[in-house]
């Protein structure tokens, strides 16, 4: 099979949607011989994680035409170009990887689309309201068009049906991986190294995610404050700083939790797996997500997890991690000390989280996909 990606997200981007892309293509590669892979992207990036793909003889990278480059009309091309570049006719199928599908693309062109999330259509007040008209518009499009839509948990499934009025039949549910290289165990000489990299204590809990209202960081702040003094170890609050910050850095001065927080904005992702192997605990009590994956990161990292009740949150953290309601700040706090004050209880739930991210390994996920690409033949 010949297919095409809409591969922007692959090259350009180093956080969620830049890693699911990579993760994507990485398994199969690795996990399905005898396909060719075409890379559709305005711009190419030299870096070592794209290069390791570029570099395969299965794959071949497409970009725009030197007009389109001349007038910095990438954006153009991936939407109405690529339908018109010759290598298209070629192709059996084509995967938008990030919620978007390129306009009319040639009769014959099997198309799938990847939705992550319907986040800007469930917290409209989180977004700017021209962004969320051009995000439905974009998003529904591809749905409609694309012959089936990838769900990212069966939460993002359910949105997809509910928000866009996409028949469920038209989806499948197929879980993304994390990074592999968050399976590598460290050494204790590796996470101390890091650790003093970043002035970390010896002991922590780790949050990671963008500091924003969503993300619901101040559960956890405020939730540190009613820890026993004895138990109470500092709260190492890790990515991208935006205006929200001052609203947890109030909350934490009230719960009288300051001197206990560290903001880390600026770590690189190679080091990771270190900081989370180096964290007590994970504490993720975000109020809504696609699918979590900072969580699927921390249980292949063997840390326990706390994480909020309903939206797709179980579907990440799996059955033996902690719930509770985002707004419960008692309730955190109980969990937070019992975990770190029963170490059989961190033993048993980090043995559970290993068992249960083996679902989420590239060979599965390659496999699955496999079986979408083909529904329908």
């Amino acid at each position: 099979m010949k297919i095409g990606f809409d591969a922007k997200r692959l090259f350009n981007n180093f956080t969620g949607l830049g890693n699911y892309s990579r993760f994507v293509v990485n398994a199969l590669l690795d996990h399905v011989p005898g396909n060719e892979y075409l890379l559709y992207t305005p711009k190419q990036r030299n870096h070592a994680e794209i290069n390791a793909i570029t570099n395969r003889k299965e794959v071949s990278v497409i970009t725009p035409p030197s007009l389109y480059k001349f007038f910095g009309a990438g954006s153009l091309w991936r939407t109405w170009g690529i339908a018109k570049e010759p290598s298209i006719s070629g192709i059996d199928l084509f995967h938008g990887l990030s919620n978007e599908l390129p306009v009319d693309l040639p009769l014959g062109i099997r198309k799938v689309v990847t939705v992550h999330d319907l986040i800007f259509l469930r917290f409209p007040m989180f977004y700017n309201p021209v962004d969320v008209r051009i995000y439905k518009a974009k998003v529904k499009a591809a749905c409609m068009s694309a012959d089936r839509v990838v769900a990212i948990s069966r939460q993002t499934a359910d949105d997809v049906i509910g928000f866009l009025g996409v028949s469920d039949a038209k989806i499948d549910v197929v879980y993304q991986g994390c990074h592999p290289q968050f399976k590598t165990k460290k050494s204790s000489e590796e996470i101390e190294a890091v650790k003093r990299k970043y002035r970390l204590p010896n002991q922590y809990i780790l949050n990671v995610g963008t500091i924003e209202r969503r993300k619901n960081v101040i559960l956890a702040v405020q939730a540190l404050g009613l820890l026993p003094p004895a138990s109470r170890i500092p709260l190492v609050i890790m990515g991208r700083e935006t205006p929200y910050k001052k609203s947890v850095i109030a909350a934490a001065k009230q719960a009288g939790t300051l001197e206990s927080i560290l903001f880390l904005h600026d770590a690189s992702f190679p080091d990771f797996p270190a900081i989370y192997q180096g964290a007590q605990l994970f504490v993720y009590p975000s109020l809504f997500e696609g699918f979590g994956i900072p969580l699927v990161e921390a249980l292949e990292s063997g840390i326990p997890a706390i994480t909020s009740k309903g939206s797709c949150f179980t579907e990440a953290a799996g059955p033996e991690s902690i719930y509770v309601d985002p707004g419960d700040i008692e309730d955190m706090a109980l969990h937070m000390n019992r975990l770190l004050s029963d170490s059989g209880l961190r033993q048993r739930m980090i043995i559970s989280g290993k068992k249960f991210v083996e679902k989420f390994s590239p060979s599965t996920i390659a496999s699955q996909l496999m079986s979408v690409y083909s529904a329908g033949r």
